[in-house]
């Protein structure tokens, strides 16, 4: 396989993924994202606020920045809103400055929160330096290969499981693969109370070293956390996100919808996945879509 990298973007190209995309089905793999939704703990509300409504900018007479508005006959007007939300929300990759460890809260690459966190965010390794993802994708359904519809609560997907998925559903992790790790957590999207049967599951350090062996762009899954919880490793509350993200460079996915690509057995596809480029953010949300 030859992977070639954009200079400019660092977009990622594997000319043989674009053949997987062969029947033209398309699969969205986003949560959707609305007031309300389920969030993983320690993250701020997402929140939709209009702003501006045809009532108000007629009620303020078309002042100021609506003096365009003056000459109105026809009554137009238009709405507007504020967004408030993390870029942890729904289905979005992680940047590479979202993780920290160590007395110097250090993130990829040796930089420090002392030192290269500023007012307006991380001044390295942020969302704006998170490439398009435009290549193969691997479904590794972990509950399938057990002939179950999903996980235990807080069952660990280890290396065997992998392995047994993977060989089950006869594929091969290639270098430049985006992996997606189902554990049938969102089959009961967005149900919060329902989606603790199968609460905590996810991908255990084993687990995760055997992924990264395999050079993966990214690596992500339907839950929360993509890793099992409780961590089951001494001192480490998320060894995974450490191992990944912080050691190695390799971005995490989180609630990345699996569901029907499971139903219809697809578990390779061509996965176009664009990040946005926001200056001091530590994730983007995203709407990865799988072409098979």
């Amino acid at each position: 396989m030859t992977v070639t990298a954009h200079r400019r973007t660092g977009l990622r190209v594997d000319p043989s993924a674009l053949a997987l995309a062969g029947e033209g089905r398309v699969f969205d793999l986003s949560s959707g994202w609305w007031p309300g939704m389920p969030l993983a703990p320690g993250h701020p509300p997402f929140q939709v606020l209009t702003f501006r409504t045809p009532a108000g900018e007629r009620a303020q007479g078309a002042r100021g920045e609506l003096e365009f508005l003056r000459d109105n006959a026809s009554r137009f007007g238009f709405i507007s809103e504020i967004l408030s939300f993390c870029a942890h929300s729904g289905t979005h990759i992680d940047a590479l400055a979202h993780i920290t460890s160590g007395e110097n809260d250090e993130w990829y690459g040796g930089y420090s929160a002392r030192d290269h966190l500023g007012d307006y965010g991380p001044l390295t390794h942020d969302a704006s330096t998170l490439p398009p993802l435009v290549c193969r994708g691997v479904l590794v359904d972990a509950p399938g290969a057990l002939g179950r519809e999903t996980l235990e609560p807080h069952q660990p997907v280890d290396a065997e499981l992998i392995s047994l998925a993977l060989a089950r559903q006869k594929v091969r992790l290639r270098e430049g693969d985006v992996v997606l790790l189902r554990t049938g957590t969102m089959k009961h999207w967005p149900d919060t109370r329902a989606m603790t049967a199968v609460q905590g599951a996810g991908l255990d350090l084993e687990g995760a070293r055997l992924l990264a062996r395999s050079g993966p762009a990214a690596v992500g899954g339907d839950t929360a956390a993509v890793e099992v919880q409780p961590s089951g490793v001494d001192g480490e509350p998320q060894p995974v996100h450490r191992l990944l993200i912080r050691d190695l460079g390799i971005p995490l996915m989180e609630w990345v919808h699996l569901e029907e690509l499971a139903a219809a057995a697809v578990h390779e596809f061509l996965l176009l996945c664009l990040p946005l480029p926001i200056t001091g953010a530590t994730g983007s949300p995203v709407r990865p879509v799988a072409l098979a």
